[in-house]
C-alpha cells in the first residue's frame, strides 16, 4: 500500500466514510430520470444505457437522450432489434459516436442470453463497447455487486483525498486502489452513485464546496488549505487544427443535400453535408470546384467551428441552388427534419450556419 492509500487509514476508519457518505447520499441523492427510487430495484439495462449515455457529457445533457432511447427501445431486445442507423441517429449530436455502434452490438448480444446481463465484472466487461468503469458501476448500481467504479467525478474526489502531489493519469493506480478499498460491501451501488454526486454537486473541479462535504474531515487537499490545487494538473498542449469546406445544395422547396459517413471511424454513421476531406490547416487552396453537383457555389460569410478530443476543426460553408436528382450515396433533407436526421453536432453547426447566412 502506497503513502497515500494509507491515509485512508483502518478499516474503522473506512468504515465511518463510507457510513458518513451514505448518510449524505439519503438526504441529498439527486433526482436522475435513470434512478431507480429508493427501494426499488435497479433494472440493469437502464443502468447499462445511461451509463453509456454518460460517457464524456453531462447528467444534464445525457437525460434527454435517456429518455429518448428508453420511450422507442423500452427492453434491450427493443434496442437490438433496432436498425444500426437508428441507433447512431439517436446519438446525434451526443458525440462519441462508437459508442452507439457498441451499445447496439452489445444490445444483440444481450438478446442472444434471453435479455439477462451478467452480474460479475469479468462477465460484463467480455460485453461488446463495455470497459472497466462501466463493468463496475453496472456490477455495483445494478447487482449490488463489491466494486468500485472510477469516473471522472469519483477520480477527482480521491485525488482530493489522498492529496496525490501527481495528475490524475498518473496516479490512476492509486485512485483506483482507494476507490477499491473504501467500496462497501453492503450499499455499493448507493455509494458508487453518492460520490457521483458529490462529485458533481460539491467536489467540483473549481470553487469546491468543502464545508458542505462529508469527506472533508478525512480530505487531504482539504486540510492543505487549497483544495482546488488538487487533482494536480499538467499544462495543456494546443490541439493540431484541421480545415475542410461543406457544401449545402439546396432545392426551391427548401431541402438539401446530405450524405451518411462510413460506418467506421470519427462520426462513423452520422448524416454530414457532403464536403471535403479535413487537412491540415493552411493545405486547403481553391475548393468552391470540389462540390457533389454543379452548382454556382458561393462561400458563405463567417466559418464553423468545432473541438474534437485529438484536433480543433474549422469549416468553411459553401451554398448554392440545384434541381437535380441527388447523386448516389446522397439524400434530400428538409430543414424540418434536422434534428432527427442524425447529424453530429459540427454538422448541425454547420446546417445551422448555412440556413442562417445562406
Amino acid at each position: 500500500m502506497s503513502a497515500n492509500v494509507s491515509a485512508l487509514g483502518g478499516k474503522a476508519k473506512r468504515k465511518a466514510i463510507v457510513a458518513r457518505t451514505l448518510r449524505w447520499w439519503d438526504r441529498h441523492r439527486r433526482a436522475l430520470v435513470w434512478r431507480a427510487a429508493p427501494g426499488e430495484a435497479p433494472d440493469p439495462y437502464r443502468v447499462w444505457l445511461s451509463e453509456v449515455l454518460l460517457q464524456q457529457t453531462t447528467a444534464q445533457a445525457a437525460a434527454p437522450y435517456y429518455q429518448a432511447f428508453v420511450a422507442k427501445w423500452p427492453r434491450v431486445e427493443d434496442l437490438a432489434a433496432a436498425p444500426i442507423e437508428a441507433v447512431v441517429s439517436a446519438f446525434a449530436g451526443l458525440g462519441y459516436y462508437s459508442r452507439a455502434r457498441n451499445l447496439h452490438a452489445c444490445a444483440q448480444e444481450i438478446a442472444r442470453r434471453g435479455g439477462r446481463f451478467p452480474s460479475e465484472e469479468a462477465d460484463l466487461r467480455a460485453l461488446p463497447g463495455v470497459g472497466a468503469y462501466t463493468a463496475a458501476a453496472i456490477a455495483a448500481i445494478a447487482f449490488g455487486r463489491q466494486a468500485a467504479p472510477v469516473d471522472g467525478n469519483i477520480a477527482r474526489i480521491m485525488a482530493r483525498l489522498l492529496a496525490l502531489d501527481e495528475p490524475i493519469a498518473r496516479a490512476r493506480g492509486e485512485i483506483e486502489a482507494a476507490a477499491r478499498m473504501l467500496a462497501p460491501g453492503r450499499r455499493a451501488g448507493d455509494f458508487a452513485q453518492a460520490l457521483m454526486d458529490i462529485g458533481a454537486t460539491i467536489c467540483r473541479p473549481r470553487n469546491p464546496d468543502c464545508p458542505s462535504c462529508p469527506l472533508a474531515r478525512d480530505c487531504g487537499a482539504f486540510r492543505t488549505g487549497s483544495p482546488e490545487a488538487y487533482p494536480r494538473r499538467v499544462g495543456a498542449k494546443a490541439k493540431p487544427r484541421r480545415e475542410g469546406a461543406v457544401f449545402f445544395a439546396r432545392r426551391s422547396d427548401g431541402a438539401f443535400l446530405a450524405r451518411r459517413r462510413p460506418a467506421h471511424g470519427l462520426l462513423a454513421s452520422t448524416v454530414e453535408l457532403p464536403g471535403t476531406p479535413w487537412t491540415s490547416a493552411g493545405r486547403q487552396g481553391e475548393l468552391a470546384n470540389l462540390g457533389p453537383v454543379t452548382a454556382s457555389w458561393r462561400r458563405l460569410p463567417g466559418t464553423v467551428e468545432q473541438v474534437f478530443t485529438h484536433f480543433a476543426l474549422t469549416l468553411t460553408v459553401y451554398a448554392g441552388s440545384f434541381e437535380g436528382g441527388a447523386p448516389d450515396g446522397h439524400f434530400w433533407v428538409t430543414p424540418e427534419a434536422v434534428g432527427e436526421a442524425g447529424f453530429s453536432s459540427a454538422m448541425r453547426k454547420a446546417v445551422e450556419h448555412a440556413l442562417r447566412r445562406g
